[in-house]
């Protein structure tokens, strides 16, 4: 909750700085916008799309994903997968998450807004593909991002992105639309206000998009550190992360939560979510 207060305050401090700056350059005449109506505006349009998906994070993962929900482990790897999640979430001083597992290529995720009721899952490639050390590694993993608070820091930061982009394509888009309609008295945003906005909806969603992709793999460089430390040793989630290289290499398919996207380029490195394995790797043999 602290975060999410920080975030959010810090949000509307620069939101606040910004109203502050165009209206002593006067902007909002040149625009015929009132900027104080639109940074509000911007501000609920930016979040409540993030806060609303992380708020029903763990019902859509469940439901897209078939997660079943271990309450009464029915076998030895689901009662080893609860209390493996239940050791590490004491070491990292959270509330015991839900534990699920569910069918799909090696892979596993953390979701949930909040770190005492968070969801850990685990799916039965993983179980079958790695060793039970390299799948302990993979929970600590997951268990880590939910002791940082990545899911909450991500939305939050998304958040952040749209409220910007929201306000500056509206801002030049009465901008474009005022010079084009000098001569003209007509009242209302007239076709250059609508053709700019979406325009750079698009473009500043793009490079929105490129720097929440940056923070993406901050943190998983932070849950690979967490594994580690968990575990009490990198080896294990270094051997994880080879393992999963090794299936991508063979074509078994990398699991999608770690994959970049699939553009082709440094352009397309650009918006992977995921850093590439040979980073993370070196990174945990480094101690970063």
């Amino acid at each position: 909750m602290k975060r999410i207060m920080l975030f959010v305050l810090t949000n509307i401090a620069v939101m606040v700085v910004v109203g502050i700056i165009t209206s002593l350059f006067g902007l909002g005449r040149y625009t015929g916008t009132d900027t104080g109506q639109l940074m509000i505006f911007s501000l609920v349009v930016g979040f409540a799309g993030s806060i609303i998906s992380l708020l029903m994070s763990k019902t859509m993962a469940k439901m897209s994903m078939g997660v079943k929900i271990i309450d009464q482990p029915a076998n030895a790897d689901e009662a080893w997968i609860v209390e493996t999640v239940r050791k590490f979430a004491g070491q990292a001083g959270i509330g015991m998450p839900e534990v699920g597992i569910y069918e799909g290529e090696a892979n596993a995720f953390a979701t949930g807004a909040f770190k005492n009721s968070a969801l850990v899952a685990v799916s039965t490639g993983l179980l079958r593909g790695m060793t039970r050390e390299e799948v302990e590694a993979v929970i600590g993993h997951e268990v880590s991002h939910v002791a940082n608070g990545d899911m909450v820091t991500m939305a939050l930061i998304q958040g952040v992105m749209n409220t910007f982009v929201v306000f500056a394509s509206r801002i030049i888009g009465s901008l474009v639309d005022g010079f084009l309609r000098r001569d003209n008295d007509s009242s209302g945003p007239g076709i250059g206000y609508y053709v700019t906005t979406i325009v750079l909806d698009i473009l500043f969603g793009f490079l929105a998009g490129i720097i929440v992709a940056w923070f993406s793999r901050q943190r998983e460089f932070r849950a690979d550190a967490g594994a580690a430390h968990l575990m009490g040793q990198p080896n294990s989630m270094i051997n994880a992360l080879a393992r999963l290289g090794g299936m991508h290499a063979e074509g078994q398919g990398m699991p999608k939560n770690l994959q970049s996207m699939a553009i082709v380029g440094d352009i397309g490195k650009l918006f992977a979510t995921h850093p590439p394995m040979e980073e993370r790797i070196a990174a945990l043999r480094a101690g970063r």
